[in-house]
């Protein structure tokens, strides 16, 4: 599984709403299954992808109708992902056509693929930016949580190769137990290798991802972890963006307050791709679309919203009933429901689906206690 490239803007799509009114913002970032099909076994992947293949993939066709969809109503960063999508034959004519609709094409591949050819093929064809994923700073570790001898050097030399042909890197690292003492060393890392951004993902066990839910980072290590971040953000030449992390907005706002400094949202922050927005966007300035063309709010969100093979894209992003609830910040449930931070914030709803079955409730790995929450009696 790869993960996201990139933030979209700030503004109206960043935002939910209150029990409300018209229609909703489109979609500023959207990422794209192209396709299943994985040449590693990473021990956290959302999809337990191999190397398939897998039936019913969107076709060429399929694709290209879908790209003129987004871009008739939205002007989205558009993730081509996977799976790897390199492993996909067609999916530089895919990316080709989202560059003539005139969306923002980037590519999350694990790097292993990216050949100098590869790498020149990407920024021929438009695509600004790719993200590579590297969770520990040495090989051994890394391949074994890659599942393939050679990931990390893989990596490494993918990342090299898009650098050389002109294509901006992201560096992305899932953070467990087993490497938060890691983060510094993951950083500095990125940082040498010349990426331009660093985004360190918490995990949300879902698929391969649940074998290793005893790894999750506890709220109180979660915390420590965020707070290293911020400061971590202020001083790294990088854009440094925590990712599948909602509290993160909360955490950023308190830890500035501490410090006595204004409120940013980062210093390097300049739009693009390079800019921070609210917390869980899914179904608010976010979606997945899956290889088979379901449409769900997040790539952990294991509930669909509509199908593109049968409903066109814009109808699902304005009137699926599972967004629309996910866009009523009213909604929200127990802590999540009376926290001043919830407009900035509003808790993983992918972790929330994960540990209770409700998509509403409650965050469960966030430790703070809002000023109105008041918990249940005992019985």
């Amino acid at each position: 599984m790869r993960r996201e490239t990139g933030v979209g803007h700030p503004g109206p799509a960043g935002e939910a709403t209150t029990r409300g009114s018209g229609e909703p913002p489109p979609p500023r970032v959207i990422a794209w299954e192209v396709t299943r099909s994985c040449n590693l076994a990473c021990r956290h992947c959302r999809a337990s992808a191999v190397r398939g293949p897998y039936e019913g993939e969107l076709s060429t066709a399929e694709a290209f109708d879908l790209v003129d969809q987004i871009a008739s109503f939205a002007n989205p960063i558009l993730i081509l992902t996977g799976g790897e999508p390199l492993m996909r034959a067609d999916v530089f004519d895919i990316a080709a056509r989202g560059v003539e609709r005139g969306l923002r094409v980037v590519m999350s591949p694990n790097g292993t693929l990216v050949t100098p050819e590869v790498a020149r093929r990407m920024k021929e064809v438009g695509i600004g930016r790719i993200s590579v994923s590297i969770d520990f700073p040495g090989a051994a570790e890394h391949d074994a949580f890659r599942g393939v001898p050679g990931a990390f050097d893989g990596a490494v030399r993918g990342i090299r190769n898009a650098l050389a042909a002109g294509v901006e890197v992201q560096v992305n690292s899932t953070i467990t137990k087993m490497n938060v003492h890691h983060l510094p060393a993951l950083l500095a890392l990125a940082e040498k290798l010349g990426a331009v951004s660093f985004h360190p993902f918490m995990l949300v066990p879902t698929g391969r991802g649940k074998d290793l839910e005893e790894q999750e980072l506890p709220p109180e290590e979660y915390e420590r972890a965020l707070e290293w971040m911020f400061d971590a953000q202020q001083e790294s030449a990088l854009f440094l963006k925590p990712t599948d992390v909602p509290h993160y907005w909360r955490v950023m706002r308190q830890r500035a307050k501490a410090k006595g400094k204004k409120i940013e949202v980062h210093p390097h922050s300049h739009g693009g791709l390079h800019t921070l927005t609210r917390g869980c966007l899914a179904g608010i300035g976010f979606c997945f679309i899956s290889h088979r063309g379901e449409v769900q709010p997040c790539g952990y969100f294991d509930k669909v919203a509509g199908d593109v093979r049968k409903t066109p894209f814009p109808e699902i992003w304005r009137s699926s009933p599972l967004f629309v609830e996910l866009r009523d910040l009213d909604g929200l449930k127990g802590k999540c429901g009376v926290c001043e931070f919830k407009k900035v914030c509003g808790g993983c709803r992918a972790r929330a689906y994960e540990a209770t079955g409700d998509y509403m409730a409650e965050e469960p790995y966030c430790a703070y206690v809002p000023r109105a929450w008041c918990p249940p009696a005992a019985p």
